[in-house]
C-alpha cells in the first residue's frame, strides 16, 4: 500500500496516477496523499486525516465482516460474562455457606481470577500477532463440588485471559479508526447484556433446579453456563477470521482490501520488526502508560460490576427481586454504550465523550454516597452504570489507533493496557465489605475518584497528541506527506 501511494504521487504522468490511484483498494478518503499532491477536488479530511467511506467495495467489505464476524465474537463474550458473573449470583443462592467461605474469602475467590487472567494476556496476544495461533478457544470448567474455589478460578482465569484481548487485536486488524469505537461498544454490549441477564438466569436456575440430584442451585448454574459455552466456543473455531490476508472467507481481492485500508489508516506506519520487537516498541511509547492508566481507573470506576446484586439488594428487596432489579440498568447502559460508539465514531472524537459520559458517573456515585433513598440510588444505578460502561469502546479504540504503528505493537499494548486495567479488579473487590451495607460509602466515593482520574487522563492525553500532530504538520516528527494524524 505504501508503494502504491509513492508511486501515485511522484509520478508525473497524471493520467497514468489516477489510474494507478483508482486502482488501489484504498478509498479516496485514505489516499488523500494520492489526491491531495495531484491537486484534484475532493472532500476534506477530518482534522485527523479522516473521512467517511465511499467505495462501494469497502462499504461491501465491512458489511461482510459485520455479518460473518460481530455475531460469533458476540456471543462467545456474552457466554464469557454470564459464567464470571455467575459467582456473584451464586452467593445469593448459599455458596459461602456451602464453601465454608468466611469473612474475605468470597472477595479472594473473585480477585485470585484475575491474577491468571493478567498472566496470560500478554503472551497470548504476542503469539496472535506472531500468526503462530489463530483462533482462541475458551474452555471453562464445571465441577460438581468446589473443594477448592480459589484453585479452580485462578486456572479458569488463565483459560479465558487469550479472549478479550485477542478480541480487541482481531476487530483492530479489520476496521478503521472510524469503525473500531462502534464494534468494540457492540462487542462490550455482550458484557452488558450479561450482566443484565445473569440475574434472570439464575433466578430461573434456583427457583427450578436448586435441590436436583442432590445439586445446589448455584452448582447447576455453573454446570449450564460451561457448556453452552463450550460449545459456543467451538463454532468460534470455523467462524472467526485470522489476518486480513489470510481469512478463507474472503476473496483474494477482499482480502488486500482488507490489508490494505488498515495500513492507509495507520499513523506513522512502520515495517513489522517482531514480536519482541513490538512489544519492546510499546513499552518505550510513554502515551501506553497513559491510556493504560485511564484504562484502570475506568475499570476501577466500574468495579460495582461484581457486586452488582449485592449493591441492588442495599434498596431493600428480597434476593429474588434484587437479582431482576439487576437488568434494566445493564439493558439501558448497553443502549447508551453503542450509541455513544456511534457518535465517537462519526465525529473521529474522543476526549468529550469519556468526559460528558464519565462526568454523569462521577455525579450519580457522589448522589448515592449521600442518600438512602431507594427510588434515587436506583435512578443513579442506572446513570453510573450506562456512564461508566460508555467509554470503554472510547477508550480501547483510542489504543488501537494511537500505539499502533505496527500488529506486533498494536496486539502488545492492547493486551499490556487491558491488563494494566483488570487489575483493578484484584483490589477494588475488597472495596464492599458487607460491613459497609448498605450505603457502601467506601466503595461509592472510590468509584467517583476513579471516574475523575479517567477523566483528567483523556485530557492530558489530548493535548500530548494535539501537541504531537502539530510537531507532524511543522516536519518535526515524520509523517506529514501521509496526511494522516493522531485522534482525540
Amino acid at each position: 500500500m505504501a508503494s502504491e501511494k509513492k508511486e501515485c504521487g511522484f509520478n508525473q504522468d497524471d493520467i497514468l496516477a489516477q489510474e494507478k490511484c483508482d486502482a488501489s483498494y484504498v478509498e479516496d478518503t485514505r489516499s488523500s496523499k494520492c489526491a491531495d499532491e495531484k491537486g484534484e477536488g475532493r472532500a476534506q479530511g477530518d482534522y485527523s486525516g479522516a473521512v467517511a467511506k465511499t467505495d462501494p467495495r469497502e462499504i461491501a467489505l465491512v458489511r461482510k465482516l459485520d455479518t460473518r464476524m460481530m455475531p460469533i465474537i458476540w456471543a462467545m463474550y456474552f457466554l464469557n460474562y454470564v459464567d464470571r458473573n455467575a459467582i456473584a449470583s451464586a452467593r445469593l443462592n448459599g455458596l459461602e455457606d456451602d464453601l465454608g467461605l468466611v469473612g474475605t474469602q468470597h472477595n479472594t475467590c473473585i480477585s485470585i481470577l484475575f491474577v491468571g487472567y493478567l498472566l496470560m494476556q500478554i503472551p497470548s496476544n504476542m503469539l496472535m500477532s506472531s500468526g503462530k495461533l489463530g483462533h482462541r478457544v475458551r474452555l471453562h470448567l464445571a465441577h460438581q463440588k468446589l473443594r477448592r474455589p480459589g484453585n479452580v478460578r485462578f486456572f479458569l482465569g488463565i483459560t479465558e485471559a487469550p479472549f478479550y484481548p485477542g478480541a480487541l487485536f482481531l476487530l483492530s486488524l479489520f476496521y478503521t479508526r472510524k469503525e473500531i469505537a462502534l464494534r468494540i461498544s457492540i462487542l462490550y454490549s455482550g458484557n452488558i447484556v450479561a450482566t443484565a441477564m445473569s440475574g434472570l438466569i439464575a433466578v430461573a436456575t434456583f427457583e427450578t433446579l436448586d435441590g436436583k440430584h442432590s445439586l445446589a442451585g448455584w452448582q447447576w448454574l455453573f454446570i449450564i453456563e460451561g457448556v453452552v459455552t463450550f460449545c459456543i466456543a467451538i463454532l468460534g473455531v470455523f467462524m472467526l477470521p485470522d489476518h486480513p490476508l489470510t481469512t478463507k472467507w474472503l476473496t483474494p481481492e477482499e482480502r488486500q482490501l482488507a490489508h490494505d485500508r488498515i495500513l492507509a489508516d495507520t499513523v506513522g506506519s512502520e515495517t513489522s520488526r517482531g514480536v519482541l520487537a513490538g512489544l519492546k516498541e510499546t513499552c518505550r511509547d510513554p502515551r501506553l502508560y497513559v491510556l493504560a492508566f485511564m484504562q484502570n481507573m475506568h475499570l476501577s470506576a466500574a468495579s460495582f460490576n461484581n457486586f452488582y446484586p449485592t449493591v441492588i439488594s442495599t434498596l431493600g428487596f428480597n434476593d429474588t427481586i434484587s437479582l431482576v432489579l439487576t437488568c434494566p440498568p445493564y439493558l439501558v447502559s448497553g443502549a447508551v454504550g453503542v450509541i455513544v460508539g456511534i457518535t465517537s465514531g462519526k465525529w473521529n472524537e474522543r476526549t468529550w465523550h469519556i468526559t460528558i459520559t464519565m462526568g454523569l458517573a462521577v455525579i450519580a456515585f457522589i448522589i448515592s454516597c449521600i442518600t438512602l433513598n431507594t427510588g434515587a440510588r436506583y435512578f443513579c444505578c442506572f446513570v453510573f452504570t450506562s456512564g461508566v460502561y460508555a467509554v470503554n469502546s472510547v477508550i480501547l479504540g483510542w489504543v488501537s489507533a494511537t500505539l499502533g504503528q505496527t500488529p506486533e505493537k498494536k496486539a502488545a499494548s492492547l493486551s499490556v493496557v487491558n491488563v494494566v486495567a483488570n487489575a483493578s479488579y484484584i483490589y477494588t473487590v475488597y472495596l464492599y465489605p458487607e460491613s459497609d451495607g448498605p450505603r457502601y460509602l467506601t466503595a461509592l466515593a472510590s468509584n467517583a475518584a476513579f471516574g475523575f482520574a479517567t477523566i483528567a487522563s483523556a485530557w492530558g492525553l489530548r493535548w500530548w497528541l494535539r501537541s504531537t500532530n502539530r510537531k507532524i504538520q511543522r516536519g518535526q516528527l515524520p509523517g506529514a506527506e501521509d496526511g494522516v494524524l493522531y485522534a482525540y
